[in-house]
């Protein structure tokens, strides 16, 4: 069997130290055709539960807990059972959006996450958020950066519970040591590789610059791509991609989500 990575847009609200802006997110779920898991569930949890096409959802992982990457996790986790995992050092900015409903389980650095026959490691990438994560797939050469890094530099750390020195660390300690044609699968906007951002200097190199707009990708507002224009519809196509892998691996058990029963 094949595992595969489909990709949803949606968009919302980013809203943070009294500001709100218009976002575009990407969904990214992995896994075959019988089950999967969703990596930030974002805005609108019907699209996301469509998209999954009746498969089994094994978890909800939250790359970071902004509002714009986890407002529609319980309602997805509702509707399908699924548990949502969440870093700890994140659980104050989760509980500024959810204050009554908690995550169901932690993420930890170096967790492997099973599904479908491949294995996704959490990486612990502080910077973004103090609970940031990104989540390495070897067997689908792909990392899933959320907003630690995007295509032309790191995420946006001029905000509450954000910090430029670590999430400049985390980028070259954690990725940039992966291999250099790993694809970056992003929370908002375009992949890159990790190739590309090691040559790129406004990530690899001392010259980087703190960026402080109010966007999570760090990149310029005038060729952001998380500037949602008016009038453009709530949520985008489901897109494929296929890489054979190994369906022999163990099986991953999931926690059980808050309030629920299991057989």
């Amino acid at each position: 069997m094949t595992a595969r990575i489909d990709h949803l847009v949606t968009s919302g609200t980013f809203a943070l130290d009294g500001g709100e802006w218009d976002v575009d997110n990407n969904v990214w779920i992995v896994g075959d055709d019988t089950e999967a898991i969703v990596i930030d569930a974002a805005h609108d949890a019907t699209a996301i539960e469509a998209a999954l096409g009746g498969r089994t959802l094994r978890a909800i992982v939250c790359t970071h807990a902004h509002n714009d990457h986890i407002d529609a996790a319980p309602a997805l986790a509702e509707a399908t059972g699924a548990p949502i995992l969440l870093h700890p050092a994140d659980r104050e900015l989760w509980q500024q959006t959810h204050p009554d409903r908690a995550p169901d389980a932690e993420l930890t650095d170096g967790q492997e996450l099973e599904i479908a026959g491949i294995t996704l490691t959490v990486l612990h990438t502080p910077g973004h958020a103090p609970g940031a994560v990104c989540l390495y797939a070897p067997e689908l050469a792909t990392v899933f950066t959320g907003d630690t890094l995007f295509q032309g530099g790191p995420g946006a750390t001029g905000r509450s519970f954000s910090s430029f020195p670590t999430i400049i660390d985390s980028i070259r300690d954690r990725l940039l040591t992966l291999p250099g044609d790993t694809t970056v699968r992003t929370g908002h906007g375009d992949p890159t590789t990790i190739g590309a951002e090691a040559r790129s200097s406004t990530t690899g190199s001392s010259a980087a610059t703190e960026q402080v707009e109010p966007h999570p990708s760090g990149q310029a507002e005038s060729r952001s791509p998380l500037t949602k224009r008016r009038g453009s519809p709530l949520t985008g196509s489901v897109n494929s991609s296929r890489r054979a892998s190994n369906c022999n691996g163990r099986s991953q058990s999931f926690p059980a989500p808050s309030g629920s029963t299991t057989g």
